[in-house]
């Protein structure tokens, strides 16, 4: 969890689920508070994931939770009904695209890239924000992941929406 979330535990309170915009949030297009309150919200709200009408499903990786929406999410031009979370933010996994190839057309660099991982990333938008007394530094970084537990077909495009 980014620092930023244990600094700004009152913001989980304010988070009103109909306002979520997932997309924003992969696509790193969300503001700090926005992305706080959801996240406070959805890791401290017993019954969270299902007031949304997301369906928990096995991930393969003890790092990740996988969830399956109730209709499709677009993001970075394609759909997908299927998003993951880590520490860091939540990703979309895509179906039909290869890691290297989002990440050419999005124009994120590669910083690892074998058979079985793949990492790239790039800085989006660097922004200060007050709020609650709080200045708040945010680095937005797109990053496109694939790594081995996640199937070959389906790759994981993250954003690492970190401060």
């Amino acid at each position: 969890m980014p620092l930023v979330l244990l600094a700004a535990p009152a913001m989980a309170g304010d988070f009103n689920p109909a306002s979520l915009d997932l997309a924003a949030l992969i696509e790193c297009r969300a503001d700090v508070p926005s992305y706080n309150g959801f996240a406070l919200w959805l890791a401290g709200e017993p019954g969270a994931a299902k007031a949304l009408s997301w369906n928990e499903g096995p991930s393969g990786n003890p790092f990740l939770r996988q969830y399956d929406l109730p209709a499709p999410v677009h993001v970075f031009g394609r759909e997908t009904e299927t998003i993951v979370f880590t520490a860091t933010g939540p990703m979309a996994v895509l179906d039909g695209i290869a890691a290297p190839d989002l990440a050419r057309q999005l124009d994120v660099p590669a910083t690892v890239s074998t058979p079985d991982k793949f990492l790239g990333e790039k800085v989006v938008a660097e922004s200060t924000e007050e709020a609650g007394g709080l200045s708040l530094a945010t680095r937005s970084r797109s990053t496109s992941r694939r790594s081995s537990p996640i199937p070959a077909r389906r790759w994981p495009a993250a954003p690492m929406c970190s401060t």
